[in-house]
């Protein structure tokens, strides 16, 4: 007796029918009137068929990955499609990034059945997650989740996960994919495959610190349009020590309502939609690190370096400072210096623990700042106490973080006076010429203008702390008299 299988649909009709489906269920102009039920039901049925779909998606990249593999040389189909690799195969395809593609080839890679010798058809390493996927009952989020910790098990056959056998690891990840089935979170289930793997190879945190310690490093690049790029890999101890700062530089954000926190954000997420945020999430977080190296760097327990902190120098003409289109060079001359705006120059030539170099035309030095034109530690003391925070408006940076500004210019008079300083962010303290802002001090106090995109009839306000702008506020109303209404 012979069985015939059913013809397959056309690929262009199935996947018209299905569209068809899917948008038919509602309008988008139907969404906002929909009751809170229906739309919980709507979002849990569209998850329901985005998993279906995931699944579809991550078993047929591992297709395009198996036939596209190296050993076929030429004939592969990656090559005779005309892409070098599966993932740029896969990119052309599906319009998606190579991050995307690339980690469906790898999950795919994991789910995929293997052979014996004799042909035989093995069940693969993690069967129960790919029934899960296949069926469209575990998304690939969890699924990642599942393997990724427990993966490596199986790589190393750690003596333990031998001992218990297959058994050990099918029981973790059958108990895995239930607790995803049953609606568990990818965080949650990434958290129990974690404790699974402890368990099954206590060994293996000490393998990957020697990993670690082996492939650690860090590494700056050449400039170029403006920038220098950075890579590298970090210890874990020293990546949460580098996120502990950085939290403690953007968050809390602390404003009339109290501290509240901001929760993170990926790289590539808009600007905030403030009037006063435009920088993205990594925008931010460069200038918080930013802050953070021009702290330390005159930190009394920083190393020293020829006998003093470690100084950044900034060489200059007199006639290129003052020109707004200026040229300055970091550290060193014009022969192995990077060129930046003079911008630059001004701005570290007003921050603490840094001197400034400036050169006449023939390069004969004119001018070498000294420790007499720096805030030192009793005045910055001093202005964080008076002040609290960055002075712009809606910045909440903690003072201590900050740089002490020159409210009028060393170059222009301007004394280094608590009465002629304030803490600027680095953010604010390098776009203090250019970002529209006006600073001056009123009887010893900051007051700020901000930029005309901000406010149209650009008030001055006082600068610093919610507080002290508030008992200042206090203070003018008393002076004034009173008011229709007040005792």
């Amino acid at each position: 007796m012979t069985t015939t299988s059913a013809p397959l649909l056309p690929l262009s009709e199935v996947s018209e029918r299905l569209r068809e489906a899917v948008t038919s269920i509602v309008a988008p102009e139907q969404l906002s009137a929909m009751p809170d039920a229906e739309l919980l039901a709507l979002l849990r049925v569209a998850e329901e068929l985005g998993r279906a779909v995931d699944g579809l998606r991550v078993l047929a990249s591992g297709e395009v990955g198996e036939r596209s593999r190296a050993t076929l040389g030429p004939e592969r189909l990656s090559a005779r499609s005309g892409c070098h690799s599966p993932a740029e195969l896969i990119e052309r395809i599906g319009c998606v990034s190579g991050q995307v593609a690339r980690s469906r080839l790898r999950l795919a890679e994991r789910l995929r059945p293997g052979y014996s010798l004799t042909g035989e058809l093995l069940p693969g390493a993690f069967p129960a997650v790919r029934e899960a996927v296949t069926s469209g009952t575990l998304g690939i989020e969890a699924a990642a989740a599942i393997i990724e910790p427990l993966a490596p098990v199986l790589d190393r056959g750690s003596i333990l996960a031998s001992l218990t056998g297959a058994d050990g690891i099918r029981s973790a990840e059958r108990e895995l994919v239930d607790a995803a089935a049953a609606g568990e979170p990818a965080d949650g289930v990434r958290i129990m495959a974690q404790t699974w793997a402890l368990f099954l190879d206590p060994d293996g945190p000490l393998r990957d610190d020697d990993r670690g310690r082996r492939e650690r490093g860090l590494t700056l690049g050449r400039p170029r349009h403006g920038t220098v790029p950075i890579r590298g890999v970090l210890m874990p101890e020293v990546a949460a020590q580098l996120q502990r700062l950085l939290d403690a530089y953007l968050n809390p954000r602390v404003d009339e309502q109290g501290p509240h926190f901001v929760p993170d954000a990926p790289d590539d997420a808009p600007p905030v939609h403030d009037d006063l945020e435009q920088r993205t999430p990594a925008q931010r977080r460069h200038d918080a690190l930013a802050g953070i190296l021009s702290v330390a760097a005159s930190s009394d327990g920083a190393p020293r370096l020829g006998g003093g902190a470690p100084t950044l120098v900034v060489t200059v003409t007199p006639d290129q400072l003052d020109d707004p289109s200026g040229i300055a060079f970091l550290q060193g001359g014009a022969q192995d210096a990077a060129a930046v705006s003079a911008s630059v120059a001004r701005h570290i030539g007003c921050a603490g623990a840094v001197q400034r170099l400036v050169l006449d035309g023939e390069g004969r030095i004119i001018e070498l700042g000294t420790v007499q034109r720096i805030f030192n530690a009793h005045q910055r003391r001093a202005i964080m106490v008076r002040d609290g925070e960055c002075v712009i408006p809606g910045c909440h940076v903690p003072a201590p973080w900050c740089e002490i500004h020159h409210v009028v210019p060393h170059a222009r008079g301007g004394p280094t006076h608590t009465d002629n300083g304030v803490p600027l962010c680095w953010h604010h303290h390098r776009t203090i010429d250019t970002g529209g802002w006006q600073i001056e001090m009123r009887a010893g106090l900051p007051w700020v203008r901000p930029p005309g995109w901000i406010d149209p009839h650009r008030t001055w306000q006082p600068g610093g702390s919610a507080t002290m702008r508030a008992w200042l506020t206090l203070r003018l109303d008393d002076e004034a008299g009173p008011r229709p209404g007040r005792r």
